[in-house]
């Protein structure tokens, strides 16, 4: 084995799924597979990532804890490091499964589309992207190439049409 292959068999590619106040989806291990899937399209060949289902009531409490808003969001991100842009990608995760399903009905998309364009979201910021000082174009046009490059992927439970 090189020492580049060995280098790589010891990268961390971990991807945790948990659910609190919700059922854990369905298809929890094609979500993991989706955040793989989405970190290598995005150029990272490494991380270690947990994702957090939950209701309105814990992102609200995430939220106001740690960012001082006290209202539900959709997605929240925490970087191991924030900043960071180098290395491995590291950090949590949080979706609210209630926010999902009414982003999907405001934009009209699927459920299984919202959950992945919410992850690969939460996907950059840990890998220290960012909305501010007018860097949120270069984000979101990644965001929407990596949804549109991972557009076959089943992730979701499908309830609208």
């Amino acid at each position: 084995m090189t020492s580049e292959a060995s280098s790589a068999a010891r990268q961390p590619r971990v991807v945790e799924i948990a659910a609190d106040g919700v059922p854990m989806p369905r298809r929890s291990a094609q979500l993991s597979g989706f955040c793989a899937k989405a970190l290598a399209a995005a150029g990272h060949s490494s991380w270690q990532v947990s994702v957090l289902i939950c209701g309105d009531e814990r992102i609200t409490a995430l939220n106001c804890r740690y960012l001082g808003r006290n209202t539900p969001t959709d997605v929240l991100s925490f970087p191991e490091e924030e900043g960071r842009k180098e290395g491995p990608v590291r950090g949590d995760i949080a979706i609210s499964l209630p926010a999902l399903f009414r982003n999907a009905a405001a934009f009209d998309v699927s459920e299984n589309e919202e959950m992945k364009r919410l992850l690969i979201h939460g996907l950059l910021h840990l890998a220290g992207m960012d909305h501010g000082r007018g860097k949120s174009g270069k984000m979101l046009a990644l965001q929407e190439a990596l949804l549109e490059k991972l557009r076959s992927e089943k992730i979701f439970r499908e309830t609208r049409k």
